[in-house]
């Protein structure tokens, strides 16, 4: 009689499916990475970083469910509040700005901000992102306050949740809580009359 040639399985040794299993999870923040990069790389090629692409516009405002800054006093030398998602449904046009202290861009853009103010039509309101307080104040006391309110993130979590990419950003929300608008980057005299102004104005017309 004949033999039969033994048959051969091949078993893949757990530690092989082990080590896939760590390459995928090494990858995953490569493959996020190189998707904010074309997101990037999609501004740039437009010359203007406030068109990235956010998933925001036209649904309601995120929760703004912060403290407010520390010895931040009112007019009336009381503690300032913090902005609120109700606040944003009020219906005012809402411009919620992301700033820090150490961001050099939000110097540059502040001025455009105390501009904005004082329209009676519109409310500022402040997010002070991974800062310290006295630091905080001392920025808006130097450059003034032009905020209605300013809550103090300082997990970075509310940034996470609007989408922001980096220090300065810009929010217009419609009187109804609704996110019309996202300017990624500091306000200049151009974006703040071709770009921020309109969309402020689009917006007061879906109160």
């Amino acid at each position: 009689m004949g033999t039969q040639d033994p048959v051969t399985v091949s078993i893949e040794p757990p530690v092989v499916r082990s080590s896939a299993r760590r390459r995928g999870l090494l990858l995953a923040p490569a493959l996020i990475f190189a998707a904010l990069v074309v997101m990037f790389a999609f501004a740039l090629q437009k010359g203007d970083p406030s068109k990235l692409p956010s998933a925001l516009i036209g649904k309601p405002a995120p929760p703004l469910d912060l403290p407010p800054l520390d010895g931040l006093a009112r007019a009336d030398g009381q503690q300032a509040g913090a902005p609120t998602r109700t606040a944003l449904t009020m219906g005012k046009v809402s411009i919620v700005n992301f700033w820090a202290s150490w961001c050099g861009p939000c110097v540059d853009e502040h001025p455009l901000l105390v501009q904005l103010s004082g329209s009676p039509d519109i409310e500022l309101y402040g997010v002070n992102y991974k800062d310290q307080a006295v630091n905080a104040r001392r920025f808006l006391g130097r450059y003034g306050n032009p905020f209605a309110a300013v809550g103090v993130d300082a997990s970075g979590r509310t940034a996470i949740e609007w989408g922001v990419y980096g220090m300065p950003e810009t929010f217009v929300v419609n009187g109804q809580g609704i996110v019309t608008y996202k300017h990624v980057g500091p306000l200049t005299p151009k974006s703040l009359a071709n770009q921020l102004l309109p969309a402020i104005e689009a917006a007061k017309a879906k109160r």
